[in-house]
């Protein structure tokens, strides 16, 4: 690794007490952007019409900021930010390209079978999802994989839009607000 790219390497967070360790490594940075170039379409599965949820953030994010194609898969939900959610993969007009997830850590090797059985070419894990056996399977099947990131924060690094929160205020001063 070269050292621009040591100095800009998120470390590896430690698994949880308990959790066996992190051996699966997952795409570099540049890896990571041929990706998100590649990419067309993403679906986003667990997606929320719940403003506080990330899900809704990412959401909100790519359809303004971002050449994407978004779908919403959620079986409970019938339209996000004015846009239709389909029940399952299955259902979307579309193969997706990227299949960016928001579901429970067990949900996960499920999410994984419906991606496979559509024909999308990648599933990416949001922050905070890491199943390694479901890393190995989609890799075994063909599918390129990325875990613990969010597609929002990578996107946006890779376009200059993303600040030290992780989103652009668009502010450029150094006052705070007025509370």
């Amino acid at each position: 690794m070269s050292t621009d790219a040591q100095a800009c390497a998120l470390p590896t967070p430690a698994a949880p007490a308990g959790a066996p360790a992190r051996t699966w490594v997952g795409p570099s940075a540049p890896e990571r952007l041929a990706l998100l170039r590649r990419t067309r379409s993403i679906a986003i599965v667990g997606a929320s019409a719940n403003a506080s949820r990330a899900s809704y953030f990412v959401a909100t994010y790519l359809l303004s900021s971002s050449p994407y194609d978004v779908y919403f898969v959620n079986p409970r939900a019938t339209e996000i930010l004015g846009r239709p959610v389909y029940p399952s993969l299955e259902a979307l007009p579309v193969v997706p390209d990227l299949v960016d997830v928001f579901r429970r850590h067990d949900d996960l090797p499920t999410v994984l079978d419906e991606t496979i059985a559509v024909g999308a070419r990648t599933l990416w894990l949001q922050l905070g999802s890491w199943h390694e056996e479901v890393a190995r399977r989609a890799e075994d099947a063909g599918l390129e994989v990325v875990m613990d990131r969010c597609v929002k924060i990578e996107h946006a690094r890779f376009h200059g839009g993303l600040h030290l929160a992780g989103f652009d205020t668009g502010v450029i001063s150094s006052r705070r607000g007025l509370r």
